[in-house]
């Protein structure tokens, strides 16, 4: 009687909702949907993190599609051309483009330290020797002075091999002086393009000309555009130097350029 009592009930219980499924995790994700949620994710983050959590997120990473996603998005200008000229498929280099859309390279100055400050002489500071001057050791003999020179790596810049033989970008260099100098000087800019070996393909050096103390209050610049470059230009080396033909002990002090190696693409 008990037994079929409590069937009975049971029968007349609506059978209770289905418990609410789980949402899908990240990893649960179809590889399409997955690619999409990443593109919106910071290139650093990607490259610095997710590239991390598992190898199917390493291998989503490290495919060219994503990244030409995130290229047409926030490289719209660019990205016709730069689609021309794609790393091959099948190289060995894990992520070509994403160190691209990392750096962002185009039309920024490449030259850390462009005004010469802090405290490293590789990176462009005045040279301290006796009495407080700026001294260095150059073509014309010791003299006090400034000396700058840095070479830039194009491919850790975030440029890849194709893209540097294209023939679709050009390199501008430029350099400003102030020849409202405390003393009498000679200035010079040196720029190489080097390849691989670091062997030079190419370069601009004119003349070194004076700068007589006091005479301007102008900042001439010195500019020049590398186009049309020739195959294998790898590093950029940018090498300026002033120095002072006179022999003071005061510390007048050199005036620091601000100099610039920005790479630009020819939409053209």
């Amino acid at each position: 009687m008990g037994a079929s009592a409590s069937r009975n009930w049971l029968v007349g219980v609506s059978a209770l909702d289905p418990e609410p499924e789980e949402p899908l995790g990240l990893g649960q994700l179809p590889t399409e949907l997955l690619e999409m949620v990443l593109s919106h994710v910071p290139p650093h983050v990607l490259l610095g993190r997710c590239r991390r959590v598992c190898w199917r997120w390493r291998d989503l990473v490290d495919c060219q599609a994503l990244w030409l996603s995130i290229l047409s998005r926030d490289h719209a200008a660019l990205s016709p051309v730069l689609r021309t000229c794609l790393p091959a498929a099948d190289d060995p280099r894990p992520c070509v483009l994403g160190r691209f859309c990392e750096r962002r390279p185009i039309g920024r100055n490449l030259l850390q330290n462009p005004r010469g400050l802090g405290g490293e002489p590789r990176k462009g500071v005045l040279l301290k020797g006796a009495g407080g001057r700026g001294r260095m050791r150059g073509a014309l003999g010791l003299r006090g002075g400034y000396h700058k020179k840095q070479v830039l790596d194009l491919e850790k810049e975030g440029f890849w091999r194709e893209l540097l033989d294209s023939g679709k970008i050009e390199i501008c260099v430029s350099d400003w002086r102030n020849d409202q100098q405390g003393t009498d000087c000679i200035y010079q800019l040196t720029v190489q393009l080097l390849d691989a070996d670091q062997a030079i393909l190419d370069h601009f050096s004119p003349l070194p000309f004076p700068i007589w103390k006091w005479r301007n209050s102008v900042s001439p610049r010195v500019s020049h555009v590398f186009s049309n470059l020739k195959k294998g230009v790898r590093f950029v080396s940018f090498e300026c130097c002033i120095w002072d033909l006179e022999f003071r002990n005061e510390q007048y002090g050199i005036s620091v350029t601000n100099s610039s190696v920005i790479v630009q693409v020819c939409l053209s």
